[in-house]
């Protein structure tokens, strides 16, 4: 028995495998976007750490913006060393400091240790 495909089917079934390997959220962590994300995340975390000591009013929008920024890296699948960033990020703004550390470490082994401060 002898199939026949035209390129029609061939291109659909093309578009599939594209379509399914861009919604995988597969990373490879090197993207420019994706370094933009970690960037971001970082720079929040240190603008909630920097809220939290100086016990502004803002804690509560910056811990927001904290979360918005890990729900992004955790979406892309953009964790190392098997961190799991986004609760990490929720413990943290919940006062545990060991999820802040694992958070200041993600930081730091994506290359942006600058914008947070380490625990202590």
């Amino acid at each position: 028995m002898r199939h026949r495909y035209g390129v029609g089917a061939v291109l659909q079934a093309a578009a599939v495998v594209v379509a399914a390997v861009l919604m995988s959220g597969c990373s490879s962590g090197d993207s420019a976007q994706d370094k933009a994300w970690q960037e971001e995340y970082c720079a929040k975390l240190g603008a909630w750490q920097h809220e939290v000591r100086a016990r502004t009013a803002n804690v509560e929008s910056a811990g927001n913006a904290v979360l918005y920024a890990a729900k992004k890296l955790d979406k892309a699948g953009l964790e190392h060393g098997g961190t799991r960033i986004l609760d990490d990020t929720v413990n943290a703004i919940g006062g545990d400091t060991g999820a802040e550390g694992r958070a200041v470490a993600y930081c730091d082994s994506a290359g942006f240790e600058g914008p947070v401060d380490s625990v202590g």
